[in-house]
């Protein structure tokens, strides 16, 4: 098998390992949920880019009470569930069928009485198909937000914690409204370091920060001035205190790190796991995988690496932080003397305002935009990575996978001349 086709294996089997379906099944068999006491149902939400098969498995999985569902999804993998309320909503901005799905959801949490069971499912994804803006705030607001959020080199935790002072469900607000019925989550992590707070917002658990951090984080970037005046007032109105949330249990059921290491070992000996914390700038992430790349064993090698890194928008280009950290090791690996193939893709299957999950790159594709007459280093310039690896014929395409691990990397390196 050649490099390019094994490093496509490694990843399909990395986003296999974050199938939803399995890992809840066998969460649940491991964690089973109580049925609720007499006149009392099971009130399921399930939110983000796999909340479709989370739901169907937990309707499939529970009994003895009646079920009342809610499910929100990106536009790609929604799909009828026979019991449940399907919405499909804008990622990853915001729209305004993720705002009457908040609105559907928090209805159907006010609802609950202290003889409910209120089963969250949890996935990447979730923070944006369900801004449900704060009093006071509007969708438009929260959509000038995130794109200043998603074009300025946010981390995913310093975005998860501003989106939580903005909503009425992320950073435990879930846990609010269901009160004072007790909530058990199950939940797929597509943040690295698996912080629960992070997670789609952490809509079961406390917030990550408050209203001066999220001001901070926009006045040390210097976008203070840039936000709407509804969104500066309500950042700098006094802290109000939370009310005692119901009881609340969080079980953590799939992670990028399961799927590297699932890949790792499909690969055999020849792998390692060079990192599981490739974050911050594309640019940065790049010299890295460079550096590995240049200090590896001469033998055949695998190289595995997985995180989700940052990409600042300075041109008018299309693409995304898997298409951009692939097209910059193009453009960058130098002369190894050896073969090589690097892919780099999110687990979703999707990969910025594109229908790609990322690039799969190896020693000769800046040569092949040169050939059909165009410019790498301009269009890396433009942040049109998209474009790039169109006219190399590098694009990874697979289609929404129905999960999201963050974001998965695999160098494959051959033997060294």
């Amino acid at each position: 098998m050649g490099l390019r086709a094994e490093a496509s294996r490694l990843f399909q089997v990395a986003v296999a390992a974050a199938d939803p379906a399995g890992a809840l099944r066998r969460a649940v068999h491991a964690h089973p949920v109580e049925v609720p006491p007499q006149g009392g149902s099971y009130i399921v939400v399930a939110i983000g880019k796999a909340a479709v098969p989370m739901a169907e498995t937990a309707l499939a999985t529970l009994g003895g009470a009646p079920i009342r569902a809610v499910v929100v999804t990106n536009y790609e993998n929604a799909r009828p569930i026979v019991g449940a309320t399907v919405m499909a909503a804008g990622h990853p901005v915001p729209d305004e069928n993720g705002a009457r799905a908040g609105d559907a959801v928090a209805a159907l949490l006010e609802t609950t009485g202290k003889n409910d069971r209120v089963i969250a499912l949890i996935s990447g994804g979730g923070s944006a198909l369900l801004p449900a803006p704060a009093p006071g705030l509007t969708l438009a607001d929260k959509v000038v937000v995130n794109k200043l959020l998603l074009a300025n080199g946010f981390e995913i935790t310093e975005i998860n914690l501003i989106r939580q002072q903005l909503s009425r469900l992320k950073g435990g607000g879930m846990l609010q409204l269901a009160a004072p019925a007790p909530v058990t989550s199950f939940i797929l992590s597509d943040v690295i370091g698996d912080d629960l707070r992070a997670i789609a917002s952490g809509p079961t658990v406390a917030p990550l920060g408050t209203r001066a951090d999220a001001k901070r984080l926009f006045e040390t970037r210097g976008l203070w001035s840039h936000l709407p005046a509804s969104v500066r007032a309500h950042l700098e109105a006094p802290e109000l205190p939370a009310a005692s949330p119901p009881p609340a249990t969080n079980h953590l059921i799939g992670s990028n790190r399961v799927s590297l290491a699932a890949a790792a070992s499909a690969c055999g000996a020849s792998a390692t796991i060079v990192s599981d914390r490739l974050v911050g700038d594309v640019e940065a992430a790049a010299a890295k995988i460079i550096v590995a790349a240049t200090t590896a064993p001469e033998t055949p090698t695998c190289l595995i690496f997985g995180g989700e890194t940052t990409v600042t928008l300075r041109g008018a280009g299309k693409g995304g932080r898997n298409q951009e950290l692939s097209l910059r090791v193009a453009i960058a690996m130098p002369d190894l003397g050896r073969d090589w193939a690097f892919l780099s893709g999110g687990t979703d299957g999707r990969d910025g305002p594109t229908d790609a999950a990322g690039g799969l790159v190896d020693a000769r594709t800046a040569e092949r935009i040169r050939k059909a007459g165009a410019d790498p280093e301009a269009l890396l310039a433009n942040n049109d990575s998209n474009r790039a690896l169109a006219i190399a014929n590098d694009l990874l395409v697979i289609g929404a996978t129905g999960t999201n691990v963050a974001d998965v990397q695999i160098l494959m390196l051959g033997s060294k001349s």
